[in-house]
């Protein structure tokens, strides 16, 4: 199979890359900097890195991309820190890179008209709701305040229930040509693959953090590329991830 990745230089990204490449598949990733990738990772003879600011494409040249793909995997956030100083990314631009990106692929997709659906499997957060209303979780009037306060100054929070409700309401579940699952892990930490839960709803509060290995959140997002069981039973969903076995808290 074929898959473009978006991202690929993140966290989560490389270890999407790692895995997708170690299961065999052929792997488009479209990257600012490839010369900052990994040699292990760049040296791979099924990977094309694709230098270019996705931003700056139009859709037409996205649409070169994913043309001939199964897939697309995004797991596009916004930087934290702008370089070593900490916290200051959360409120530079782009403010709305994910759903920006969001929109650019499904247009892509639109325009490329594949034979058969793409899978296309997005990175967003534990801390929005499914704009279906399927969350059993119900926010107290404390979580509600949180949550408008991010809603008003942080940019990425807005840009994640952006994307959300974009992918949600905009495409749906009965497009011709996108079929996609929006993945919310709870609170990331790193480790290796591992024994990790799947919920179809959020269970408590954000701030109530879970934790998730990001080596896990790249395998369940390449097991419902792969798996067309799983696939079936989480595309047009927000499932959300934590890790079985919980880090002992301190």
């Amino acid at each position: 199979m074929r898959v473009l990745v978006l991202g690929g230089s993140g966290n989560v990204g490389k270890l999407v890359l790692q895995q997708l490449l170690g299961r065999g598949h052929d792997v488009r990733a479209i990257v600012r900097t490839p010369e900052s990738m990994p040699t292990s990772l760049s040296s791979e003879p099924k990977l094309s890195l694709i230098k270019a600011n996705l931003l700056e494409l139009s859709v037409d040249d996205l649409s070169t991309h994913v043309k001939g793909c199964d897939a697309v995997i995004c797991t596009l956030g916004h930087n934290m820190n702008y370089g070593r100083i900490p916290a200051i990314g959360v409120w530079l631009n782009p403010h709305d890179l994910v759903v920006r990106a969001t929109q650019m692929v499904c247009d892509s997709i639109n325009k490329v008209q594949p034979a058969n659906p793409i899978k296309f499997i997005i990175l967003n957060t534990v801390g929005v709701l499914n704009p279906d209303g399927s969350d059993k979780h119900v926010r107290s009037g404390f979580e509600k305040r949180a949550v408008a306060f991010m809603s008003a100054a942080l940019p990425p929070y807005t840009d994640s229930v952006r994307s959300a409700q974009y992918i949600s309401t905009q495409v749906g579940t009965g497009h011709k040509h996108i079929e996609w699952t929006a993945v919310r892990p709870d609170s990331f930490i790193d480790g290796d693959v591992s024994e990790y839960t799947v919920l179809d709803t959020i269970t408590h509060p954000f701030y109530v953090a879970e934790k998730i290995t990001k080596a896990n959140i790249a395998h369940f997002m390449c097991e419902l590329m792969d798996d067309p069981i799983k696939w079936a039973q989480w595309k047009f969903k927000m499932p959300v991830l934590i890790d079985t076995h919980q880090p002992a808290k301190k």
